[in-house]
């Protein structure tokens, strides 16, 4: 045992089995290793491969969507991205592609769509099914193991899916985004421990009640009053939480950036070798299989540094309630409980008007961002003919500029005396240039120009200019929105229904637009769906009463 394990606990457990060893810097490192780990698997391979591998693979199987008796793929094409068959009467629809799925004929662009939107919904629901875990009893690492050890071999099994068998694509994505997700969300429930049993919260005696209330927020059936903490104790834990989460998140994505340079390189060195002629899709497989070799790597000082710190027991089942056979088992107890636990929570906010705008806002909002993501790098893909490496320069560009966003909106923020909704409300605008922008497209003079309207390679990084900026405003000041809405001692539960709205949302979108691809054969006409969708959540952000929330919130009444 090292001299930092060995350090005495600080305060007394508050039940059996709770671990109040004071954090040690090699424990945040294994927090941090996971960041780390598995933020390469989200940029590179959500962001950007996966959608990209989900189009190309049908695509190599395809009849175009005007003339279904020529295959998509030139037979002659070689090359890591492949070659479009040449369009006969300069229409659009003719560079999309329809493949046989189940039994219906479906755009290979709607195939990543509605992949999209399947892996998203299983995400969703498997979020609220193992939510007790990440909270009460001792299966939080194990689970935070098992996700990150079976996302990180189901994506290193894409090197074997070729064209043949593109439809084993779609289930190997829902298996390894949800994952992700899951694993994300137990990684987040170390969190509020890390910073609990931080050592600088050693220097001031420990105060037992400021422990308990966000545990007992999560029981749906409590009745007992909800514990406070110190404003001046939380405003130092909130501060100590978000100085390691930001931390987390820049580390990865740093290494999200390192990583798609990298694949770069692997992509460049598999043309110069002439390896992935007659296989297009192998350097994209291959750098997938890679992704999921890091994600077990980084996982693995996870595996040793990370403390289970294992929860409070789940309240006891009553006797009356148990089911019979081999359904009475503690992990389904577990499931009914995260259910229970959650409809608790939305039947709680639905009360609360202010909060409810918000998360439906944020629904409409976290979708449209979603949605415009993966389109973009369809459209980008299928319509402007963009090779594998343009599309990795639009991502890490998108990237960058995030980051810039994340500091400069702040300074904007300081600089005008912005309250944090009105920087909500500027991002929706500057999001809803991009679909506009696209629609220009349409206009028969744009169309003569030959440019605007995204009809040229190089307008792409532009846009990626502005989405990545416009993402940074979101991704800092979302959450700053939310927080002052959320009823004091319910934190963890009410950011959690943050996390399903976050993540379930994006369902809806991809699908939509699937469906629209899937009837014009082109991914056009889905910005004008888009241009609509990004500006729902404006009016109801407008609307939305922060310091009102706020105060009836606080007291408990509407």
């Amino acid at each position: 045992m090292s001299s930092e394990d060995a350090v005495r606990p600080s305060r007394s457990s508050r039940y059996n089995d709770e671990d109040t060893t004071p954090t040690t810097q090699r424990e945040l490192r294994g927090w941090y290793s996971y960041a780390i780990a598995a933020e390469v698997f989200a940029v590179v391979g959500v962001g950007l491969f996966l959608p990209v591998t989900l189009e190309q693979l049908p695509r190599e199987r395809g009849v175009l969507f005007s003339d279904r008796s020529k295959p998509c793929i030139d037979p002659l094409g070689s090359g890591s991205a492949g070659r479009f068959r040449a369009r006969t009467d300069g229409a659009d629809g003719d560079e999309q592609c329809i493949v046989r799925f189940m039994g219906s004929d479906v755009t290979t662009t709607s195939f990543a769509m509605y992949t999209t939107s399947a892996a998203v919904l299983v995400q969703a629901i498997t979020l609220i099914c193992f939510s007790s875990f990440a909270d009460y009893g001792p299966y939080r690492k194990k689970l935070l193991l098992t996700f990150a050890y079976t996302g990180a071999i189901v994506c290193s099994l894409f090197i074997f899916i070729t064209s043949s068998v593109y439809f084993l694509a779609p289930f190997l994505v829902i298996i390894s985004v949800t994952c992700l997700g899951s694993g994300f969300s137990l990684l987040n429930a170390f969190l509020p421990l890390l910073v609990s049993n931080h050592p600088l919260n050693h220097k001031s005696p420990p105060s037992e009640d400021s422990f308990d209330y966000e545990l007992e927020a999560l029981d749906p059936e409590t009745t007992s009053p909800m514990h406070r903490s110190s404003p001046e104790k939380l405003t130092e834990d909130l501060e100590r939480s978000s100085k390691i989460s930001s931390k987390g998140v820049g580390l990865g994505y740093a290494s999200a950036v390192g990583f798609q340079i990298f694949s770069v390189g692997v992509i460049i060195l598999f043309d110069k070798l002439s390896l992935s002629k007659g296989n297009p899709t192998l350097p994209i497989r291959v750098i997938l299989f890679l992704v999921g070799i890091w994600w077990a790597i980084f996982t693995v000082p996870t595996l040793l540094w990370l403390r289970p710190r294992p929860g409070p027991p789940l309240p006891t089942q009553p006797r009356h309630k148990t089911i019979p056979g081999c359904l009475n088992s503690p992990i389904l107890f577990y499931v009914l409980f995260s259910f229970r636990s959650f409809w608790g929570t939305l039947k709680r906010a639905a009360r609360l008007r202010q909060t409810l705008v918000f998360l439906a806002a944020w629904f409409l909002l976290s979708d449209a961002v979603a949605t415009i993501s993966g389109t973009a790098i369809l459209f980008a893909r299928t319509e402007l003919h963009m090779g594998t490496i343009p599309l990795v320069f639009l991502s890490l560009t998108s990237i960058g500029f995030s980051m810039v966003g994340a500091f400069t909106w702040p300074l904007l923020a300081s600089r005008y005396s912005l309250p944090p909704k009105t920087v909500l409300i500027a991002c929706i605008a500057g999001m809803e240039i991009i679909p506009l922008y696209g629609l220009l497209g349409y206009l028969p003079l744009i169309q003569r120009l030959g440019v605007g309207g995204i009809q040229k390679p190089f307008e792409i990084y532009p846009v990626g200019i502005l989405h990545g900026f416009v993402m940074g405003g979101i991704s800092s000041y979302a959450r700053s929105v939310y927080a002052p809405l959320i009823p004091e001692g319910s934190e963890a539960a009410f950011f959690a229904l943050y996390a399903v709205t976050d993540k379930g949302s994006s369902a809806v979108g991809p699908a939509l637009v699937g469906w629209i691809v899937n009837r014009a054969g082109t991914i056009r006409p889905a910005f004008a769906f888009l241009a609509v969708l990004v500006v729902l959540p404006g009016p109801l952000l407008w609307w939305l009463d922060v310091e009102r929330g706020k105060f009836y919130n606080g007291t408990g009444f509407r």
